[in-house]
């Protein structure tokens, strides 16, 4: 094998680990309180729960977590 084979057979590896890698991180690197804050939105938008629940498992999520948002 000469040196081009090398080169191409290294590029291919590389191209299989970053290929790798992109499917293990997930679509988004994201806390998991975002996305918990995230369905919770949901929920009060379609009327699953009212504004007191949902002032109060926003709460519990941020407080427990440690994440402080606007």
């Amino acid at each position: 094998m000469g040196p081009w084979a090398w080169i191409w057979m290294l590029i291919w590896i590389a191209a299989l680990l970053f290929m790798v890698w992109l499917i293990v991180r997930g679509p988004a690197d994201r806390p998991a309180a975002e996305d918990a804050l995230a369905i919770l939105r949901a929920r009060f938008a379609r009327g699953e729960i009212n504004q007191d629940e949902f002032e109060r498992a926003r709460e519990a999520l941020l407080t427990d977590r440690g994440v402080f948002t606007r």
